[in-house]
Formats: structure tokens, C-alpha cells, sequence
């Protein structure tokens, strides 16, 4: 079994998976939507977060009509907020680790609304 990330299907077996054209594949990697590996012999590979990314792509355009510049940016806040929740993720942890000692330092000031927890750092 491969892990999700491991790049080991060629195009074609990716096209007849998802029942799309390769030139589609291809027109997804040069407008930047998708990155497949490749090998040395320039090969592309496609890993199963690719084949899921790409599944994606295909939901937004074809059911809910979005044309590939929209699914760029939808792609680009996607990982806005999936760098934001790793980050609130690690200053949860952190405020909780505080908690635990029963108080929190002067230099920081702790808010918090029905669904997050903000913390200002002062210098």
C-alpha cells in the first residue's frame, strides 16, 4: 500500500480513473492547479492527494459551474485557511498549556468569543 502523498499514477491511469481527457490533466498543471511529480524521464505522477485534489477541481467546475480562475482563488483561501486553523490549532495549545499553571502571564492578554480564542502579545 502507497501513502497518500507518494506519487505512482501515470497520467492516463489517472484520467480513466476520474473519466476525464489527459489534455485536461494537463491544462490543470499549466494554470497551476495541480503539481504532479515527475520522474526523470519527466514523467508525470500523480499521488492519491493529487487524484483528490483533482476530484475537487472537478466538483467546482462541473457542478457548480465555476471556471478555473474562480477555482484558483477558491484553491489559494483554501490554503489561507488551512494554515490558519494549524496556527490557531498551536495557539490553543499553548493557552491551554498557560491555563494549566492557573494563571496567565502579564505580557499576554487573553479574549475570548463563542468561537476562538485571541491572544495579544505585547513587546
Amino acid at each position: 500500500m502507497h501513502s497518500y502523498d507518494e506519487p505512482v499514477y501515470l497520467i492516463s491511469v489517472v484520467a480513466s480513473i476520474l473519466d476525464i481527457h489527459p489534455q485536461t490533466l494537463r491544462q490543470y498543471e499549466k494554470e497551476g492547479l495541480i503539481d504532479p511529480s515527475r520522474t526523470q524521464g519527466r514523467m508525470r505522477l500523480y499521488s492519491q492527494r493529487d487524484i483528490d485534489k483533482i476530484k475537487f477541481v472537478l466538483q467546482l467546475t462541473r457542478k457548480m459551474g465555476i471556471n478555473l480562475a474562480g477555482v484558483d482563488v477558491i484553491l489559494k483561501l483554501k490554503t489561507q485557511m488551512d494554515a490558519m486553523k494549524s496556527e490557531i490549532k498551536a495557539l490553543r495549545e499553548e493557552l491551554s498549556k498557560v491555563n494549566r499553571n492557573g494563571s496567565v502571564p502579564t505580557h499576554k492578554a487573553v479574549v475570548t468569543t463563542t468561537n476562538y480564542d485571541i491572544i495579544i502579545f505585547e513587546d
